[in-house]
């Protein structure tokens, strides 16, 4: 099978905003294997190292299926992104035909061993690491999923996630993606778990991550299906990993599901919509009470009001 291989090359004020915009756009058009070309600072102390070389060009990239519907969809694509220029993003689309073979493992020259606390290890499936004493390893094959652990807003949900893990807690993950957070909620001690995605490919991979990191599947349930449309079970821990745009408009259906004594760690934020996210936790009843950041980004963690 070939693919539509579509790369938007951007410029932009705002960096951090133009990738969540057009991320967003590709997801809305459910491009699968999306990476994100941007520059990447150094990290703060403490969490992940640098695995990517400083791209020449700002650029997102995505795959379709290359059918005969595929040329429309990738117009629809560019209209849209031509849109973003009300926003002081110029975006420019290209688009090129892959074999499956070519993009299926195009970017594991992407991702190396990256250290993300002084505890946990992601360590993708196609490099060698030797573990040290009390180290949680990751092992991740991120497929056409997002969510490797390198990203900076995948690196606080694992550091908070260690801060709040307790044996026997209970788990949502809202946008499994590659399972990551899952795998690292089950390594620091998690009990049962409920992880869901839209898209039914990254479930298929959550599930593969998990037996490759030997968590039984007895204590999960996966589905690829929206939250509003799970069971109102109420959770010891919640979190998710996707943009503020979303989370704002799921937040009735977080709140419904978090349990009276519960923990919510919200990430995918950058700092500009932080308001937005703050007046939807309100409305629910809801407080930040810490607040963590990497360069635009914003980690938070969320308990009811007392």
């Amino acid at each position: 099978m070939k693919f539509k291989k579509v790369i938007a090359r951007f410029d932009a004020d705002n960096i951090d905003l133009a990738e969540e915009v057009i991320c967003h756009i590709f997801f809305s058009f459910n491009l699968k294997g999306v990476i994100c070309e941007v520059p990447i600072p150094e990290p703060d102390e403490g969490f992940g190292t640098r695995t990517l070389k400083i791209p020449d060009q700002n650029s997102i990239i995505g795959y379709l299926p290359d059918t005969d519907d595929s040329d429309i969809m990738i117009s629809k694509i560019r209209a849209r992104l031509a849109g973003l220029s009300d926003m002081a993003v110029q975006v420019d689309v290209l688009s090129e035909t892959v074999d499956e073979k070519d993009w299926a493992h195009a970017w594991k020259a992407y991702f190396n061993v990256t250290r993300i606390t002084d505890k946990i290890i992601v360590k993708p499936e196609w490099k060698d690491y030797t573990p040290g004493p009390g180290e949680v390893i990751i092992r991740i094959d991120p497929g056409m999923a997002f969510g490797t652990g390198t990203h900076p807003t995948t690196c606080m949900c694992l550091a908070l996630l260690e801060e709040h893990v307790r044996p026997g807690k209970t788990l949502l993950d809202v946008g499994c993606g590659s399972g990551i957070l899952m795998i690292g909620a089950a390594k620091l001690g998690a009990g049962a778990m409920t992880g869901i995605d839209v898209d039914p490919v990254a479930v298929d991979i959550t599930r593969q991550n998990l037996e490759k990191n030997g968590i039984a599947l007895d204590r999960v349930t996966l589905g690829a299906v929206t939250l509003d449309k799970t069971p109102e079970i109420q959770y010891d821990l919640i979190c998710t990993n996707i943009i503020a745009q979303v989370i704002v408009s799921i937040m009735p259906d977080i709140a419904a599901r978090l349990a009276p004594d519960g923990t919510a760690i919200l990430s995918g934020i950058i700092e500009e919509r932080l308001p937005d996210i703050y007046a939807a936790l309100d409305m629910q009843h809801l407080e930040c009470v810490k607040k963590i950041t990497r360069e635009e980004w914003v980690a938070l963690v969320v308990c009811r009001k007392k």
